[in-house]
């Protein structure tokens, strides 16, 4: 089966044409300046602008007011608004519906209950879910997975992927179990925190096409 991929918390150049040139349908920017991945809003106008249009350039935003949503927007350099805050049901549809941009809401999995609970809040708002794991002192990139046999068998009723302490290591085993068709990776491609590597994207990407 064909699995996508995103690579999140890009900040360079050179490691956001790597996603690009080896094969990411979505590119990921981090909003959160807690986050070592954290850019600039001018930052991300010039990686945006580096992206072709057959990829997905994906914000990444915790709890967003409308104030910080409307700065990011106006650089045109997002498609997909990522939500990794505690955003209620409202909220995301009023995003959704104020930015009139698709929107994906990340589930935090700490127990089976997660999943479902996610799915029955979220799934006839959302036009994707990520299922990230709940351990971390950030809201994503904490290289930590969950249990993915929560996801096994599972049915989600809109286009999802799977996040937390992915690498080009696991990536194919976390397919396996919970049957994917879309994966997210950020530190398991960094050669330090917050900085990421050419060599592991590529490594990422080529483990991914080839399932």
């Amino acid at each position: 089966m064909t699995v996508e991929a995103k690579i999140c918390g890009l900040s360079t150049p050179e490691t956001v044409d790597a996603a690009v040139r080896f094969g990411a349908h979505f590119v990921g920017f981090v909003t959160y300046p807690k986050s070592p991945r954290h850019i600039s809003t001018e930052t991300m106008r010039a990686l945006g602008g580096r992206v072709p249009k057959t990829v997905i350039r994906v914000g990444l935003f915790v709890d967003p007011d409308d104030a910080l949503l409307d700065e990011k927007l106006a650089t045109g350099a997002l498609d997909l608004l990522q939500l990794h805050g505690v955003e209620t049901r409202e909220r995301v549809a009023e995003i959704k519906r104020r930015t009139a941009k698709p929107v994906m809401k990340v589930i935090k999995v700490g127990a089976a209950a997660d999943v479902e609970r996610g799915i029955a809040t979220y799934s006839g708002v959302v036009d994707r879910l990520m299922f990230d794991t709940a351990e971390g002192t950030l809201p994503g990139g904490n290289a930590k997975a969950f249990d993915w046999t929560f996801l096994s068998g599972r049915s989600v009723p809109v286009p999802w992927l799977l996040a937390g302490g992915l690498n080009p290591g696991n990536v194919a085993e976390a397919v396996r179990v919970t049957g994917a068709r879309a994966v997210d990776v950020s530190s398991g491609v960094e050669k330090s925190r917050g900085v990421k590597s050419v060599d592991l994207i590529r490594a990422f990407l080529e483990t991914v096409k080839a399932l």
